[in-house]
């Protein structure tokens, strides 16, 4: 392999890796603010009963600020120049969900219909980041 192909490998594996961390920010700020004007919907949509100003809260913590933060932290990582470490914590709290997701799955059975869906988007995109890492 020539030096030039040798460079251009891991700029074509950057160019993907940044590609796949615009997409998490998209979707993870776009949930987040559906959840934020949406947020009885969304949780139905989601199996989830929100009762209470406990259960808005813990809703809101959850489902605004932290997908609104990995949405950040994605944007962040997708900056060029930024060290690899911002795509791995990207990665980390995206494969968190379907990590979740498999306990609960252990008790109660696989989650169904949207939520099965959003499961295996998570996976895929949590699994892309680290197939991507740059080589040390």
């Amino acid at each position: 392999m020539s030096v030039q192909a040798a460079a251009v490998a891991p700029a074509r594996k950057q160019a993907w890796q940044r590609r796949v961390l615009h997409l998490i920010a998209y979707a993870y700020g776009l949930s987040a603010v559906a959840c934020l004007l949406f947020a009885d919907e969304m949780a139905a949509g989601m199996g989830i009963f929100l009762n209470g100003v406990n259960g808005y809260s813990q809703f809101y913590a959850s489902h605004v600020g932290l997908w609104g933060a990995t949405a950040l932290l994605a944007l962040f990582a997708a900056r060029q120049g930024e060290p690899p470490v911002y795509s791995d914590l990207t990665a980390m709290l995206v494969l968190a969900q379907p990590a979740g997701r498999l306990f609960s799955a252990i008790s109660f059975g696989l989650p169904q219909g949207f939520v099965l869906f959003m499961c295996a988007m998570e996976l895929l995109a949590g699994l892309a980041l680290l197939l991507l890492r740059p080589a040390r």
